[in-house]
């Protein structure tokens, strides 16, 4: 869901494995982007269960048994946060289409420079118009904020099964980014932590890192 541009002037970064962990959840229906860190996969399946039930959404756990279940975790945890947010962001828009009292008070909390301020404090002042109108507006120009993740590039540690080796794909990194390349956002990665030339090399293993017919990436890096 990052969107084309955003009406605040800032966003919040990764903070360690947990702080932000649900951030878009919380924030993304203001026009917030957040950044998640998607090396936890513990974390982040428990997190898919909290989540599952709060929101009624069916929830089946994928175990350390399961096989590339990093991954699979890591997926899954992000369309529902995708789904959340779509739905958060349904509900408020119509929020602020159908309550003036709303609509003012999502407006003190845009920077005194946004365009979109004054073009609505104007409105306010002058009288609104239609709901129609309004909602018409909200519609076409509010945004979700981004839904981006960070892989920390040197938590790249290797995993076994009954003292095998994996593949280097099964590597903590390359499964998070793995994770990431498969969900359904179109969104960035937010890459730390020093230089890992393997993992990095890995990216072009997805057809979303490349620009589709459209010219458009789905994907994106960011250093």
């Amino acid at each position: 869901m990052t969107p084309s541009k955003s009406i605040h002037t800032f966003h919040i970064p990764f903070m360690g494995l947990a702080y932000t962990i649900d951030s878009p959840i919380r924030v993304a229906h203001y026009g917030i982007a957040s950044v998640i860190s998607i090396i936890d996969d513990d974390l982040i399946e428990k997190m898919a269960a909290f989540y599952s039930a709060k929101f009624s959404i069916p929830y089946f756990e994928i175990t350390q048994k399961a096989e590339d279940f990093r991954a699979k975790r890591i997926t899954r945890y992000l369309n529902l946060v995708d789904t959340i947010v779509k739905e958060n962001w349904t509900c408020f828009k119509t929020e602020l289409g159908e309550s003036r009292q709303a609509l003012q008070n999502y407006m003190t909390m845009l920077p005194d420079d946004s365009e979109i301020k004054r073009e609505f404090q104007n409105a306010l002042n002058n009288g609104i118009g239609s709901q129609a109108r309004c909602k018409k507006y909200i519609e076409e120009t509010f945004i979700a904020g981004a839904i981006d993740v960070n892989v920390m590039t040197k938590v790249d540690k290797e995993n076994f099964i009954k003292n095998e080796m994996l593949p280097v794909e099964f590597n903590d990194a390359h499964a998070a980014l793995r994770g990431f390349a498969n969900n359904n956002l179109t969104a960035g990665v937010v890459l730390s932590a020093g230089m890992n030339p393997r993992l990095y090399g890995y990216f072009e293993q997805f057809t979303d890192f490349f620009p589709n017919a459209e010219k458009v990436l789905r994907k994106k890096i960011i250093l």
